[in-house]
């Protein structure tokens, strides 16, 4: 099957970096041919004039629309779109040169209708950034949850960097209302008509993510509130891992209450794995105050994450609303 290949990229109110993401697309190797289609999602500050400028250089087909949260956004934009295959991003993404490459290489090699690619920080990231990216991303954290290379048919993508065929968004009609947990959910839909998915390690991304820890803390918080409604809609995908966070937060609890009463074992498992988190941070990064950094953020994520997917369980449990009275803050209302 011959690839013809539209970018998908919903923004709101960002085009500082719509102008970052579309000047790495100027520079991509390989010659192929590709459609960028960007969704405005109601912005109050466009990126009109930004598009114009690569207008010359780039194919872009350019839509403004109400706001309706990015699920909704890439599934007008997918409905636009003119090729066969989408690669859908977030706006504050970067692309290496070879990623289009890497991209289409794999799908030659061994087809799926929909692949998902890692991310990483770019040199120019602030320390902030570089910190959030490890912890993240990190096997010692939550990096591996969402599965890995082996395993073909189980492997997560991320809307931030992921591929679909034209013909399974028109099976699942492409992303519901719930966000964030929009692409797990759309992901878990393709495995139940059979489509299988699958990781391209080289077709990666420069993501920025969040820029504040308090930004931080409100994104990991809401997958964590996210993840116990996934498990209610797709009970078969339930996992123990997901409760990882939660046990950490108990755990942490745990171990300075007894170090009150002279009881230091617990502490002291907590403060080696620290410790190997500093460690593999510092051989990382290669550099101390983003190491700190880290610890500081692997805090931040655990705490978010398992504070929020606590309070979504219980709330779940003992209160027989559906998830979007319950959770309203997680939905997005379609127009």
């Amino acid at each position: 099957m011959e690839l013809n290949i539209s970018f998908i990229i919903p923004v709101f109110n960002r085009p500082d970096e719509i102008e970052e993401l579309l000047e790495s697309f100027s520079k991509l190797n390989g010659g192929h041919n590709f459609e960028i289609v960007i969704i405005e999602d109601g912005s109050n500050i466009t990126s009109e004039a930004i598009i114009t400028k690569y207008k010359d250089q780039l194919d872009i087909s350019y839509y403004f629309k109400p706001n309706s949260g990015p699920g909704d956004s890439r599934n007008y934009g997918m409905q636009k779109a003119k090729g066969n295959y989408f690669i859908i991003l977030d706006s504050d993404c970067l692309l290496p040169s070879n990623y289009l490459i890497e991209a289409i290489k794999s799908l030659k090699q061994d087809y799926v209708d929909c692949f998902g690619g890692p991310d990483k920080a770019h040199q120019s990231f602030s320390d902030v950034q570089k910190a959030i990216d490890f912890s993240m991303t990190s096997f010692i954290t939550t990096g591996g949850i969402r599965g890995h290379k082996k395993s073909v048919d189980k492997f997560q993508p991320r809307s931030f960097n992921m591929g679909l065929s034209k013909k399974a968004f028109e099976a699942t009609n492409g992303f519901g209302n719930i966000h964030p947990g929009e692409d797990p959910d759309l992901t878990i839909r393709l495995w139940d008509l059979g489509y299988n998915t699958k990781l391209i390690p080289e077709a990666y991304v420069y993501h920025k993510r969040r820029i504040s820890w308090s930004k931080f803390y409100k994104q990991v918080n809401k997958f964590g509130s996210v993840r116990p409604i996934l498990n209610k809609w797709h009970p078969q995908t339930k996992k123990i891992t997901y409760w990882f966070p939660t046990l950490f937060c108990i755990g942490v609890v745990f171990a300075i209450t007894l170090s009150i009463f002279k009881i230091y074992f617990p502490l002291y498992l907590l403060l080696g794995y620290y410790a190997v988190i500093f460690i593999l941070a510092l051989i990382k990064t290669k550099n101390l105050i983003i190491a700190f950094q880290v610890v500081l953020a692997v805090t931040i994520q655990f705490l978010g994450y398992g504070y929020g997917f606590l309070k979504s369980t219980l709330l779940l449990s003992f209160n027989s609303n559906k998830p979007e009275v319950i959770f309203p803050h997680l939905f997005f209302k379609n127009k």
